[in-house]
Formats: C-alpha cells, sequence, structure tokens
C-alpha cells in the first residue's frame, strides 16, 4: 500500500456490482446508439458535416470506455465474485471495441501488472521508455494483429456491399474514432503513466499518476490516468479511483 493512504480501501463496496453492470450497460447502449446511428443513418448535409467532428469525438470517447470496462472485468471489479459476467461483459466489450479476443488479452494484462514497466512488460518499450510515436507503433503491433485485421475487414465489407452504407460513414464515423480512441488510451493511460522521465517512479509500480481533476479525468480516459493508484489497488473499478485518490490526499 503506497504511503498516504489512511487505512486500506476495501475490496468492495455495497452495490459495486450493481453500479458497475449499470455503467456498463449504459456505455454500451451509447456505443451502440452512437454506432448505428453513424453508420446507417447519419447524412452528410450541412448540419451533418458540421457534427460529424462532435460524433467522431464522442465516439472515440466511448470506445475508450468500452476498453475499460473490460478492463476492470479482467481484474473482477465489474461484478466481484460472478467470474462469468465479467467475462461475458468483457468479452462483448472488447468484441465491439476492435474484434479483440478478451481471453488472449488478459494474459497480456496480467503480465504487465507482474511485469510493469521493465522488458518482459508488453505495454512496455524498454528500447524507448520516453519516446510517444515508437512505443505506440510497438503497442498497436502487439495488440493489433491479423486475427482483428481480418475480424473488422469482414464487417467493413459487410457493411459496404451487404448494407450499402456509405463509405465516408464507415470510414470517418466508425474507423477514424477507433484509431484515435486507440491513441488516446495508449497516450493517457500507458505513455503518460509509465513513460521514463528524470525523476525516478516512487516503488516497483513503475507507474505514476496524472493531476487531473476528476471532470477531466473521466474525460481522458475514464479515471485510467489514476494509473498508480491502480497498479496499488487493481481490484478497484473505475469509477471508484478517484475517491481512493481523495482517500490519499492526492486530489
Amino acid at each position: 500500500m503506497s504511503a498516504g493512504i489512511a487505512g486500506p480501501a476495501p475490496r468492495t463496496v455495497e452495490n459495486q456490482a450493481a453500479i458497475g453492470l449499470a455503467l456498463a450497460a449504459g456505455l454500451i447502449g451509447a456505443w451502440l446508439a452512437c454506432h448505428l446511428y453513424s453508420v446507417f443513418f447519419h447524412r452528410w448535409t450541412p448540419l451533418g458535416i458540421a457534427a460529424a467532428p462532435l460524433l467522431i469525438a464522442v465516439q472515440c470517447w466511448l470506445n475508450v470506455g468500452l476498453f475499460i470496462v473490460a478492463h476492470d472485468c479482467m481484474h473482477g471489479s465489474l461484478a466481484p465474485f460472478r467470474p462469468k459476467v465479467n467475462r461475458t461483459v468483457g468479452r462483448i466489450c472488447l468484441a465491439l471495441y476492435a474484434g479483440f479476443s478478451y481471453d488472449r488479452l488478459i494474459g497480456k494484462h496480467f503480465a504487465h501488472h507482474r511485469h510493469s514497466g521493465t522488458a518482459d512488460d508488453p505495454d512496455f518499450h524498454a528500447g524507448e521508455p520516453r519516446r510517444f510515436w515508437p512505443w505506440y507503433v510497438t503497442f498497436f503491433r502487439r495488440y493489433f494483429g491479423w486475427r482483428e485485421f481480418a475480424v473488422l475487414a469482414a464487417l467493413l465489407a459487410i457493411y459496404l456491399f451487404v448494407f450499402r452504407v456509405d463509405p465516408a460513414n464507415a470510414l470517418l464515423l466508425w474507423g477514424v474514432p477507433a484509431i484515435l480512441s486507440s491513441l488516446q488510451l495508449f497516450y493517457f493511460g500507458t505513455y503518460l503513466p509509465h513513460r521514463h522521465e528524470d525523476e525516478a517512479f516512487g516503488d516497483a509500480h513503475n507507474a505514476r499518476s496524472n493531476d487531473f481533476p476528476p471532470l477531466l479525468s473521466l474525460l481522458t480516459c475514464f479515471h485510467f490516468g489514476y494509473h498508480h493508484e491502480h497498479h496499488d489497488m487493481p481490484h478497484v473499478p473505475w469509477w471508484r479511483l478517484p475517491s481512493v485518490r481523495a482517500q490519499a490526499g492526492r486530489s
């Protein structure tokens, strides 16, 4: 436990599963509604063109939310003591996000926690621990492989040639937010917390937290930027991280 925390945070809180599942359902429902509208119904009228940046930004944020919910599922914190529920919701979120395999990613994520910030950490670039783009490219290639490419290419083909959607809708309002969300997740959830700086890390977690206020923390990465707190207490779900940070006297 990190110095400064006044007593250990409880592993669970009252109604944690109900709250987590309600938030997950809201995020999945919002993502589906936004995705279906953007791909199938959005029209490129002057108003539609003006609204496109907002649609892209909202979908980018919702994509990040899907991944963070799946991340909580990996730690069993979405619905404590209900592994089947966590596994099912995690699989749904990652499939919607980019056709990822939950069962393959969970092993890599636990390796990240065991070897955080070392050459054995699949999320870390030991050769370029300060430079964004080399690290991001390596990170992207480790997680987005032929399987994910095939799944998304097949779905894109169905959209274009079976449902005859506007290519601009599929590429700009689905593809662009997906790519931007990967940059957002990487920058706020991996690069900033784990990059090397002149000041050494405080402990073996090799992770630091940002100093964003809660609202900005939510908008950037669903509080995943409170990353040292997450590594210190991985059982805490994303929506409890601000209170844990406040308890530590860091807010």
